[in-house]
């Protein structure tokens, strides 16, 4: 496989609206349109057409061992977070689309409430969900936000760089660990001499990174951080889950004064088909959830508490937003209880809405 004919391959994934391309021995190029997956009307890869299409991405035949996260662009098409691994003695590739434009948090038809996490100007603030949920492009809308309308010193630190920042109002500084830096946790410490205003971590992998972002946010940094956890109440538990048992109850306090929101993503399938539509669950930190984040025996109340804070704050937990889907009939009810938190309070909030004495539900437009 040629350079040529690999950027034929990935150009065709992305004109197609693929969202990841595998390439992998014994199968055709695999594009995932939608959340499934679909072969090109291809011959199989053969062993040395995944090497040579990690070589032509990587550049450097040394790191071809093991794995490697890399990135890859093709000049007026998009850019790629390549991942590059051997299995069975040859190579594989999966390689995620990363769109050179930067979307705004309107184009990916959040709640309008969630335009208030990149009001902050310091604490933490959290976007959680599974791998492909979005983290990435909703954190890169938030950022640009920032970028063009304040005057902020913005930091990134990612592995690899996804979205570039243009050049706005903000001076923003790019990080790629493996290249720019050895790790999050030196790149973070570092970070915090280089005069910051905002500080993204791609990853929150250890005690150690954690620590120093709770010690950024308490010194007057915002920072923003992603976690592989589907709700709130689970971003709390993980995040105090990376300190020892004999840190965590001081890591909870800690917590609780910093963290300003959490929102958690997930792609549901679109009752028509056609598609995939965003659900969240969107936190904005009162004194309630402060207290519940400090008590490990409240943090079972931390899901009803953002439903409570609907209406005066925009919070909004899973099941309300399920909810707000199946009403405006964008999601089937099979897909909304296969993703509730409490299948029986959706099937009751439901069962009320359809009598009429639920409040409104929002209006959210389908991601394209």
């Amino acid at each position: 496989m040629t350079k040529q004919q690999l950027d034929a391959l990935l150009t065709l994934g992305v004109r197609k609206g693929a969202s990841d391309i595998h390439l992998e021995v014994g199968y055709p190029p695999m594009y995932r349109v939608n959340g499934a997956l679909y072969g090109a009307r291809l011959e199989a890869l053969k062993p040395e057409d995944t090497a040579a299409a990690a070589a032509a991405i990587c550049n450097d035949k040394p790191k071809l061992e093991g794995e490697l996260d890399t990135s890859y662009s093709i000049t007026g098409v998009s850019r790629f977070r390549a991942s590059i691994f051997r299995q069975r003695n040859s190579f594989g590739l999966v390689l995620r689309v990363i769109p050179f434009e930067i979307p705004t948090l309107e184009s990916l038809h959040l709640p309008a409430a969630a335009s208030r996490l990149s009001e902050a100007r310091e604490g933490l603030v959290l976007v959680t969900g599974a791998t492909g949920q979005g983290k990435s492009t909703t954190i890169a809308a938030l950022l640009q936000r920032l970028n063009a309308k304040e005057r902020l010193h913005i930091v990134t630190i990612e592995d690899p760089i996804e979205f570039l920042f243009p050049v706005a109002q903000s001076l923003i500084i790019q990080r790629e660990v493996g290249s720019d830096t050895a790790s999050f946790k030196q790149a973070l410490r570092a970070a915090m001499r280089q005069d910051p205003d905002v500080i993204f971590v791609g990853e929150l992998r250890d005690t150690e990174t954690a620590d120093i972002c709770l010690k950024a946010a308490e010194t007057g940094h915002l920072i923003v951080a992603t976690l592989h956890t589907m709700d709130a109440t689970r971003t709390v538990n993980r995040f105090l889950g990376l300190f020892p048992a004999d840190e965590q109850a001081l890591a909870r306090g800690r917590l609780a004064d910093v963290l300003k929101g959490v929102l958690s993503l997930r792609l549901l399938p679109r009752a028509d088909g056609q598609g995939l539509v965003p659900a969240c669950e969107l936190m904005f930190t009162t004194m309630a959830l402060q207290q519940a984040i400090r008590d490990p025996a409240r943090h079972a109340e931390i899901a009803a508490l953002i439903e409570r804070g609907r209406e005066d704050l925009g919070s909004q937990s899973f099941d309300q937003h399920l909810q707000d889907l199946v009403a405006q009939k964008l999601i089937s009810l099979d897909t909304a209880k296969a993703n509730a938190t409490s299948v029986a309070n959706l099937e009751r909030s439901l069962a009320l809405d359809s009598s009429g004495t639920s409040g409104p539900s929002l209006e959210l437009k389908t991601r394209r």
